[in-house]
């Protein structure tokens, strides 16, 4: 009967802090729009930043992520009576990757930053994973662990900054690897879980900003956001999904990469596609284009928010496939193997095919324009 009666308190509160987080992100990214102005905005015609469309709007959706997130592990202190989980070294560097990803996306948002000093940042956010304790756990050997830590570590983040180059698309898809997280959580009736209470108020964070993101948008959440959420994503993809500490059913290495691959298939996958075909094209993959697989999709007669809910879509089938990987499927063999990977590979092929359709558009001089002129860069 305890158990049952503190479960009720949990959901209760977890639920007070979505809707009271959603409000706040509502709340406060009003205000940033009625105070900030020119923070994330770049000239256009310096080279160094390729927009999509010609409008610049603030970029200061990642401020309230920030603040939602530090508002959520405050709230967890105060009504789970767990402070000493607070103060344990995996938790503290979690905070601190989180903050150098926070600052070093506001650097670049206010100064523009050059790209080393970023790559410097996001392997200091690694190196905050990996000092105490949170790697990627697959190799006997802990240096190997450590290095793909690292790689993972600083290819999401880039990922996600890369796939911030369309409204809602970003907080569309981070949404739905935070819900994949809050699944395999739940699922496992892990509800006093230390980090539970910062994704759900960051998913409600994402909510209230996506209501100020989706096509037309009135701002974007810029290098600020973008950072911070791929850090993010990085650190609970680390925790529940490469390190899935609860084994529901039988844990091997080869459904934890599935696991990964499905919760985070659009950004690999867009990623993945931008820097093949620019390295194809003797570009560097880190100079901005208009050349992403959301791209692709406008150009071929989608309207923007189409492409966001083509994404919505895909990332809502990626939840239940995790979901159906760690629950659902209890004894596995090769074929599911086969049907997750071979989905992973439709996928990104299907993707690789949009932008070959782009480049030959262009060859052929029959290009489009696309019908609204959206937001960001790369």
């Amino acid at each position: 009967m305890e158990d049952i009666v503190n479960n009720h308190y949990h959901y209760f509160i977890y639920s007070a802090l979505f809707l009271g987080s959603l409000a706040f992100s509502f709340l406060i990214n009003s205000l940033f729009m009625r105070f900030f102005f020119t923070l994330g905005m770049r000239n256009n015609n310096d080279g160094t930043i390729i927009r999509w469309g010609s409008k610049s709007k603030p970029a200061v959706g990642g401020l309230s992520f920030y603040i939602v997130f530090l508002l959520s592990l405050a709230i967890y202190s105060i009504f789970f009576n767990n402070n000493d989980a607070l103060y344990n070294s995996q938790f503290m560097g979690f905070i601190m990757a989180m903050a150098i990803g926070f600052l070093i996306g506001l650097a670049d948002d206010a100064y523009n930053t050059k790209p080393v000093l970023k790559f410097l940042a996001q392997v200091s956010c690694a190196f905050c994973f990996i000092f105490t304790g949170t790697y990627i756990d697959i190799f006997d050997n802990l240096m190997l662990n450590y290095v793909i830590t690292i790689f993972w570590v600083v290819g999401i983040m880039n990922s996600v900054n890369m796939l911030d180059n369309m409204d809602g698309i970003t907080g569309t898809v981070s949404l739905g690897i935070i819900i994949s997280a809050v699944v395999i959580i739940m699922m496992s009736n892990d509800i006093n879980n230390l980090y539970l209470a910062s994704i759900i108020g960051l998913s409600a964070g994402i909510l209230g900003f996506l209501y100020f993101n989706w096509h037309p948008s009135k701002m974007y959440m810029g290098d600020t956001g973008s950072q911070f959420l791929g850090v993010f994503l990085a650190g609970i993809g680390i925790m529940f999904f490469w390190n899935n500490p609860y084994q529901v059913t039988e844990s091997l290495l080869i459904k934890r990469i599935m696991t990964v691959l499905m919760a985070f298939l659009l950004p690999i996958a867009d990623t993945t596609v931008v820097v093949i075909n620019r390295i194809s094209k003797g570009k560097s993959p880190f100079v901005g284009g208009k050349d992403h697989t959301t791209h692709s999709l406008a150009y071929l007669g989608l309207k923007d928010n189409q492409v966001t809910w083509v994404y919505a879509l895909l990332s809502a089938l990626t939840i239940f496939f995790v979901y159906t990987i760690n629950f659902l499927i209890t004894s596995w063999n090769i074929l599911y193997t086969v049907i997750f990977g071979g989905f992973f590979l439709v996928a990104l092929a299907v993707f690789f095919y949009t932008t070959s359709r782009i480049r030959d558009t262009k060859k052929a001089g029959t290009e489009k324009t696309p019908a609204y002129s959206h937001t960001h860069y790369h």
